[in-house]
């Protein structure tokens, strides 16, 4: 009985993670979560979490940055991505998109983080001025770290009032510590 119930908790737990196998054609379509650019003028600072790519989502998130100045059409996304790092380029990233709560490679992200207003309007440049220091922007280690969970645990304790919380299967986060 004991063997009959893992294999079928192990085929329950396969079948219902990380459907995706090719990144090629794993859904990066927006989730819709984020407020709109073109409907919302406040400043607004998010941070977003999704199963990680794969197997690792199985146990692990990929966590991400993103933030719009007051008035601005498109948001600053920041985030930390290891096949970077083995094509020579920086581990942490940035891109502008009206959309940044594109799902991770067929996972769909999670708010983990949203400030917007006058809040998020004096947070900002702390924010900017954090991430010029971050001190792991070339690098990337899958566990303990540093890793995508890192960079925004890192923010978190540069700029206190964020009062960001990195969810519990964020692995790397501890290593900004």
């Amino acid at each position: 009985m004991g063997r009959q119930l893992a294999a079928v908790l192990l085929i329950l737990f396969a079948t219902t993670s990380c459907s995706n196998s090719d990144w090629r054609t794993a859904s990066r379509e927006p989730a819709g979560i984020a407020p709109s650019p073109e409907l919302v003028q406040d400043a607004v600072i998010e941070v977003y979490a999704a199963d990680a790519f794969s197997w690792r989502g199985w146990f692990a998130v990929h966590t991400w940055l993103a933030f719009k100045e007051q008035g601005a059409k498109e948001y600053q996304v920041y985030e930390v991505v290891g096949w970077r790092v083995r094509s020579g380029l920086p581990a942490l990233r940035n891109f502008k998109t009206a959309s940044p709560d594109r799902y991770w490679y067929g996972a769909r992200p999670e708010k983990v983080l949203s400030i917007q207003g006058d809040k998020a309007r004096r947070l900002i440049p702390d924010i900017v001025a954090a991430i010029d220091r971050y001190p792991w922007a070339n690098e990337y280690t899958v566990f303990p770290g540093p890793n995508s969970n890192t960079f925004p645990a890192w923010i978190g304790l540069q700029v206190p009032e964020l009062e960001l919380d990195m969810p519990f299967n964020a692995i790397g986060a501890g290593y900004a510590d």
